[in-house]
């Protein structure tokens, strides 16, 4: 029997999402001669305790310590602004390593992190857990089989049923940055195509507290890949419907549409028609619950050496630079280039 560890920091809301999908792989992964033990950390310790003993898992008094037990792998799960430290941390001990999106608070600070890594010839997966979705993965796969002729439009669409807390909105680094970083990921990822330019606009029609910490419930980018191809991202804060994501792939042969299901968040206005008729997704955890346990999941195939990593730092790093672009074309009401030069 293998054993493989695996070191988790962080045991908020997607810490425990976490801890969680590593937990149900266990049985999975037992019958493939595979043992799976977890072992925990979080500066909230006693939360952390509880967590780790209704999970079967081992708690540690600090990140340090538990890497310092032997660790076959190390999951990020805590606030951006500790996330150069631990990837380095992680990357020091010889682990491959799985973090939360962004790689740090901003392009400038990632760029030294991603020298680190190259350098160390670390392995660090980013978590972007849309790749993993099979609405997205089906859509890919059509594109780039020719069954959609060349793509002559795209809309991606990301709403919240509600804003998270003000607090929260404070240090998130703005709507894009946030939110539609996802759907910057996910055009890169499916197009293969690089997005050279952004025109945003944003709103405030809720709580004003928002606009206060200086950042807009609605938005809207218009986006211009570097093959000519536009496409527009647009969020929400307010989508009273539900959690709504989707993506609109319009092509020359043929049009697909990610997140159309009986629970998509939007009702027919046409006579007879009750399709959708389930009951929407409320958060993203739900949306998006089978994706990121498929993410856990390839994380330890990347431990294991059977694939390769599904999204790398360069990857994230690509995509925050298109949301930092979209912010600053929000803020001025001009078009932004997107200087991708910067990660060659």
């Amino acid at each position: 029997m293998k054993i493989v560890v695996l070191g988790l920091v962080g045991v908020g809301r997607i810490g425990v999402m976490h801890a969680n999908n590593i937990a149900g792989l266990r049985d999975v992964l037992h019958r493939r001669g595979v043992d799976l033990q977890l072992r925990l950390t979080d500066v909230a310790a006693d939360h952390a305790r509880t967590i780790a003993a209704g999970l079967g898992a081992e708690f540690f008094p600090s990140a340090a310590a538990m890497l310092a037990s032997g660790l076959d792998g190390l999951i990020i799960a805590t606030g951006t602004a500790t996330h150069p430290e631990l990837i380095r941390a992680g990357v020091t001990a010889g682990i491959p390593v799985f973090c939360e999106k962004p790689v740090a608070m901003n392009v400038a600070e990632s760029l030294p992190v991603l020298d680190f890594i190259r350098d160390n010839r670390g392995v660090v997966q980013i978590g972007h857990q849309r790749r993993f979705d099979v609405g997205y993965l089906e859509a890919r796969r059509a594109f780039l089989a020719g069954e959609l002729g060349w793509i002559h439009s795209l809309r991606a669409v990301t709403c919240d049923m509600a804003p998270p807390p003000v607090e929260f909105l404070a240090t998130s680094g703005g709507l894009f940055r946030d939110c539609s970083v996802h759907d910057f990921d996910i055009v890169r990822w499916l197009t293969g195509r690089e997005i050279v330019e952004v025109y945003a606009k944003g709103s405030n029609r809720g709580d004003p507290a928002i606009g206060g910490v200086g950042d807009v419930d609605t938005a809207l980018a218009l986006i211009t890949l570097d093959d000519g191809t536009v496409g527009t991202v647009s969020a929400s804060r307010y989508n009273g419907a539900g959690h709504d994501v989707r993506l609109e792939i319009q092509g020359s042969d043929n049009s697909v549409l990610v997140g159309l299901d009986d629970k998509t968040a939007l009702v027919s206005a046409e006579s007879g028609v009750s399709f959708p008729g389930g009951h929407p997704h409320q958060t993203f955890a739900e949306r998006f619950d089978q994706a990121y346990r498929f993410e856990m999941a390839a994380f330890v195939e990347l431990i294991l050496g059977e694939r390769s990593n599904p999204c790398t730092p360069e990857d994230a790093v690509a995509a925050s630079l298109v949301a930092d672009a979209a912010q600053e074309s929000l803020a001025t009401g001009a078009p932004v280039r997107v200087g991708v030069s910067v990660l060659s």
